[in-house]
C-alpha cells in the first residue's frame, strides 16, 4: 500500500441556481428598479436623490426614461446623480438629453452629464465636451478632460494638448493622463 500523504478534500462548489431561483431573482430586481423609479417622485429631496443614484447601482434599462425625466428636476441633487446614473447604466437613449444639460447654469449638472456622458463613451459627445475644456468652473474642465480620455476619440487630441497649460493643476493632470489613454486607444 502506497503511502501518498494527507487527502485533501476537493474544494465544495456552488450549486447552479435553478431555474426557479433564477426567475425569483429576476422577479426581485424589476420590484427593486419599479419601486426606485416611484421613489424618483416622491416629495422628499434626499429619497429622490437616493432612488436616482440606486437606480445607476442597478443598471436596469428600465431606468433610462425615468431617469431622463429626473434631469428635469427641481433639485440639483437629484439632476447630477440621475446624470451619473445613466452613464452607469449605458444606454445610448440618455445621449442627447445628456448632451442638453450640458447648457445648463450649475456646475454640478454639467459635470453630471460630463461624467455619464464619459461613460456612455459615444462619439457626437467630443465635440461638446471639447468646448467645456474652457468652462469658468475647474471642476467642469477636469471631467470634461476625463471624459474626452475615456471616450478615446483622437479629435480630442489638440484641445486636450492646451488644457496642459490650464492654470488648474488637477485639469492639467487629467489633461495629461486623458492624452495617455488616447494614445494607447487609438494608435
Amino acid at each position: 500500500m502506497e503511502d501518498t500523504g494527507p487527502q485533501v478534500p476537493a474544494p465544495e462548489t456552488e450549486p447552479e441556481p435553478t431555474a426557479e431561483e433564477i426567475a425569483a431573482d429576476e422577479e426581485q430586481h424589476k420590484k427593486q428598479v419599479t419601486g426606485y423609479i416611484l421613489l424618483l417622485k416622491d416629495k422628499n429631496l434626499n429619497v429622490r436623490w437616493r432612488a436616482a443614484e440606486a437606480l445607476g447601482e442597478l443598471g436596469d434599462p428600465a431606468a433610462v426614461e425615468p431617469l431622463i425625466e429626473a434631469l428635469r428636476d427641481p433639485f440639483v441633487d437629484v439632476q447630477w446623480l440621475a446624470a451619473k446614473s445613466l452613464g452607469k447604466i449605458g444606454d445610448i437613449r440618455a445621449v442627447g438629453p445628456l448632451l442638453d444639460t450640458l447648457k445648463s447654469e450649475d456646475k454640478w449638472l454639467r459635470i453630471g452629464a460630463v461624467w455619464g456622458l464619459g461613460k456612455l463613451r459615444d462619439p457626437r459627445a467630443i465635440e461638446p465636451l471639447i468646448l467645456l475644456l474652457k468652462d469658468q468652473r475647474k471642476l467642469v474642465r477636469k471631467n470634461a478632460a476625463w471624459a474626452l480620455g475615456n471616450i478615446a476619440d483622437k479629435r480630442a487630441i489638440p484641445f486636450l494638448t492646451e488644457s496642459l497649460d490650464d492654470n488648474d493643476a488637477e485639469v492639467r493632470n487629467t489633461a495629461q493622463a486623458a492624452l495617455a489613454l488616447i494614445s494607447r486607444t487609438v494608435t
